[in-house]
């Protein structure tokens, strides 16, 4: 009898153990701790330890495409989404995104002495030839406040965008190959001359279209417009080889290039 009781308190306290560890949620956490760690005026190393694993579980489930459409980053992973896409860890997480279309060149057939104007290859432009990190570094946003459109386009007018890391030297290998870049952004059509001029000085130049978004495109989210251009374009007879953004909508929907690589940005979702 005092056998069959020790058990059954045992498997009671393994079941308490594992509904509590499944309950568990760092934000539960921390809405316990900080009232007592506040009035002692202690900083908890383990807190503040979880809520680096929270925030980068976020922007790890956002990068996989699990977190969609959010508004805003949350306010206690701001700081640490700036901290990352200001780091040198960002920078290689690109360069490997390069590494990985250079290694898929070598499935393809065409050469530049062997190409017949049909293999194309598409960029999106934000956050993935020019980077906005700039902008948000001046205006101290970094996700935690919806992204004003107005005061956003006129930084673009500035034309002072800088390359992003790694992406110049992808460019010009992909063109010295003989395919053909096409340029889709959702920028809008009368940032036209901005975006040309910034290209450019940024490094990136003879491209075979840039596609901007006109009056036409206004009532269509971006997944609809960017699939609409890939149709256009293989309707045309291209061969898209890739599409590289730093966001899914650049390249969800049909028709499907042979591959697509998206570049880490966790600022900002466009559906």
């Amino acid at each position: 009898m005092d056998r069959s009781i020790v058990l059954s308190l045992a498997l009671a306290s393994l079941l308490v153990g594992v509904v509590s560890a499944r309950d568990w949620n760092i934000l539960n956490q921390l809405k316990g701790l900080s009232s007592s760690s506040s009035q002692n005026g202690i900083v908890s190393s383990g807190v503040s330890t979880n809520l680096k694993r929270y925030c980068e579980s976020w922007r790890t489930n956002v990068e996989v495409h699990n977190i969609r459409n959010f508004d805003v980053v949350p306010q206690e992973c701001v700081s640490h989404v700036k901290k990352y896409m200001t780091s040198s860890q960002y920078e290689d997480d690109v360069e490997r995104a390069v590494d990985e279309v250079i290694l898929h060149f070598g499935s393809m057939c065409c050469t530049k002495t062997k190409c017949d104007g049909m293999d194309a290859w598409i960029f999106d432009i934000d956050d993935t030839l020019l980077s906005t990190i700039p902008y948000h570094e001046n205006n101290g946003y970094f996700g935690g406040e919806k992204l004003n459109s107005t005061k956003f386009e006129d930084w673009m007018r500035k034309r002072k965008a800088p390359a992003v890391p790694h992406m110049v030297k992808l460019y010009q290998d992909i063109r010295e190959r003989g395919i053909k870049i096409f340029l889709v952004s959702s920028r809008k059509e009368y940032l036209r001359s901005a975006t040309v001029d910034n290209l450019i000085q940024a490094g990136y130049y003879g491209w075979s279209n840039l596609i901007l978004r006109g009056i036409e495109d206004e009532h269509k989210d971006v997944k609809q417009y960017m699939s609409e251009k890939r149709t256009w374009l293989m309707g045309l007879g291209y061969r898209v080889w890739g599409v590289m953004g730093s966001q899914w909508s650049s390249f969800a929907g049909c028709p499907l290039p042979k591959r697509t690589f998206k570049l880490p940005n966790s600022i900002y979702y466009v559906a």
